[in-house]
């Protein structure tokens, strides 16, 4: 019997990502997603950090479905905005507008780091996403991890892969955006990727461990 976890998201890109990136575990476990639970209350994600509120996310939503819950919670951190957008990255110039569809709410971002980019030279312009996952049962966090992938920001967007602010993040030694990488590749070197790739072990552990 496949071990039931939820995937604390209604995003469907992020979905996607992370069942690729754990489809060796597929056997072992039935993913589900927030979609599935459409009474949860929502976790309010007002953490000061992305740690703070993916822990917040797994927890929360662990107590309300009694299942293990696998939350993230990462962005874009820009050098040049002092961090921005950081913990604000999904919303960043969509407060208000949470009811946009999701590519609309992309586009506004993208939009908003630009405009605020506009008067920085190339060579300040550093970023970093960060991803913080936390996998929770109901009482306590289980395995917590963090993965980033460093590159700079571009004015003009680049690629049709991926999502959020993926054209505009450059990563120079690949020489493309991580918009243009085939979903394989950039599951590999993404800010997710490197913290499922931390993830997995841990989670082949707890579940050999819930079967003895």
């Amino acid at each position: 019997m496949k071990h039931k976890i939820l995937v604390a998201t209604t995003n469907p890109g992020k979905m996607r990502e992370l069942s690729e990136m754990l489809s060796e575990l597929a056997a072992q476990i039935q993913w589900l997603s927030l979609k599935d639970f459409p009474n949860a209350v929502e976790v309010e994600e007002d953490g000061a950090t992305f740690a703070e509120n993916a822990a917040k996310k797994a927890l929360g939503y662990a107590k309300q479905t009694g299942l293990w819950t696998l939350a993230d919670d990462s962005g874009l951190v820009v050098d040049a905005l002092g961090g921005q957008p950081g913990v604000h990255s999904a919303r960043f110039a969509a407060e208000g507008d949470e009811k946009l569809p999701r590519h609309e709410q992309d586009l506004k971002n993208n939009q908003k780091v630009l405009s605020l980019l506009k008067d920085i030279p190339q060579n300040r312009r550093s970023a970093r996403f960060v991803c913080c996952m936390c996998l929770a049962d109901p009482d306590k966090v289980l395995i917590p991890t963090e993965g980033k992938i460093e590159g700079q920001m571009i004015d003009t967007p680049l690629g049709e892969n991926g999502f959020g602010y993926d054209p505009l993040f450059y990563v120079p030694e690949l020489g493309k955006t991580t918009a243009q990488l085939h979903s394989e590749h950039k599951n590999s070197i993404s800010h997710r990727g490197r913290a499922v790739d931390r993830l997995k072990p841990l989670l082949q552990r707890r579940l050999s461990e819930s079967k003895t």
